[in-house]
């Protein structure tokens, strides 16, 4: 195990492109860490560097206290899992894994017990004398693991592994890698776009927007209190709701006007962010689809604010409905939004000409249909506020 320390690390390519900027944070021991962020945001090109497979252009690296940044990537002692497995296909699965151990010429006595060892802890017993091509994603995948494993390395570096399976494998995989690292208690960094895999697997998650560290944190924390309005819009599946709005004050009373809809902030939470400053000033309000939702199967509300909602579309994903509807609010057409989600500025104003698109939860045998009229309850305390100028979160 070890302690893996990025101190302002940057890369620059010879043609001038910034890849990673000024990054700084600390991996513990035996700690998951997890990259995420949007394509071409650095992520990939920050575990590069760390593994020795992209040179540092500034800035220090340390893995275990020792400073590695002119360390070839052979001497780091670190494992490395791809995207592609990068399986030898003429290889059995035994070959496959012992391989480092017989390029350190290890004696065959060994090697065996290691590879029949790290086959048990993997359930690849079986499958040992087969080739990659005889082999489903999810045991080419584990065959990459025990390659890795096998190695007793300081640290495991996993690069997106699981994006060339299909949905359920992932599901099922991403359970195992969790539950393997665990097991070992080796110092792990893994690199996803999937803000899903970020959520459920890390001790801790670190946001990269182009090639800048956003937050880092639990993923609770990154979820419940994002720190900026990038973070707001990519972290969550479907997104948070955001518009823009007006703080309003009146005897005391904070309320947040959308549209024609003024909604009442309660008193502990206009006092943690401090709303009085910002009465009469425009921000940026958000609130994640869970947050709002809609009438129990007997028809009652749960919260006491609610919102009336015509349903322009219904999405039943099983455990619950997501019903969407428009506010009659100015859309939050920032740049941090628009780069969190994919899109441009213009395609985002387009698309919410008419007001802003917001998603709710409803009961899974909700009777909701498309044009139906319903009524939405607000949990406000839930409300987050965002600074339009800045795009940083409002915070006391």
């Amino acid at each position: 195990m070890a302690e893996i320390v990025l101190d302002h690390l940057n890369k620059r390519f010879p043609n001038g492109f910034e890849a990673v900027k000024d990054l700084s944070f600390e991996i513990a021991e035996a700690e998951l860490l997890v990259l995420v962020g949007p394509s071409g945001c650095g992520k990939t090109t920050a575990l590069r560097m760390v593994a020795g497979l992209e040179d540092i252009s500034s800035g220090d690296l340390f893995i275990g206290g020792r400073r590695v940044n002119d360390v070839p990537e052979k001497d780091r002692d670190i494992a490395m899992v791809f995207q592609n497995y990068a399986l030898y296909p003429h290889m059995t699965v035994a070959q496959n894994i012992a391989f480092s151990l017989k390029l350190a010429k290890r004696p065959k006595a060994e090697i065996k017990k290691r590879v029949e060892e790290t086959a048990r802890l993997l359930s690849l017993e079986a499958l040992l004398d087969r080739r990659p091509k005889q082999l489903s994603g999810g045991q080419r995948q584990r065959v990459a693991m025990g390659r890795a494993i096998i190695r007793e390395p300081k640290a495991f570096l996993m690069d997106e592994p699981l994006s060339n399976l299909d949905a359920q494998l992932r599901v099922h995989m991403r359970g195992e890698i969790e539950a393997l690292q665990k097991r070992l208690g080796v110092t792990t960094v893994y690199v996803t776009h999937d803000q899903v895999e970020a959520m459920t697997m890390g001790d801790r998650v670190a946001v990269l927007r182009s090639g800048e560290l956003q937050q880092i944190d639990t993923p609770t924390n990154v979820y419940d209190r994002p720190v900026n309005l990038f973070v707001a819009g990519f972290m969550g599946s479907p997104p948070m709701n955001l518009a823009r709005a007006t703080i309003e004050a009146d005897s005391g009373r904070i309320a947040v006007r959308l549209g024609s809809l003024a909604i009442p902030v309660p008193d502990e939470v206009a006092r943690d962010r401090k709303l009085e400053e910002w009465a009469g000033r425009e921000v940026i309000a958000g609130i994640r689809p869970e947050d709002l939702e809609g009438p129990r199967e007997d028809g009652t509300l749960v919260g006491s604010v609610k919102i009336e909602a015509t349903i322009d579309r219904v999405e039943a994903l099983g455990s619950n409905l997501l019903g969407f509807f428009t506010v009659d609010a100015e859309p939050a057409t920032s740049k941090g939004i628009a780069e969190a989600t994919g899109g441009d500025l213009e395609e985002v104003a387009l698309i919410t000409r008419e007001g802003t698109p917001f998603c709710g939860t409803f009961e899974p045998r909700s009777a909701i249909r498309l044009g139906d009229r319903v009524d939405v309850s607000v949990d406000t305390r839930r409300l987050h506020f965002f600074d339009p100028e800045s795009e940083a979160a409002i915070r006391g």
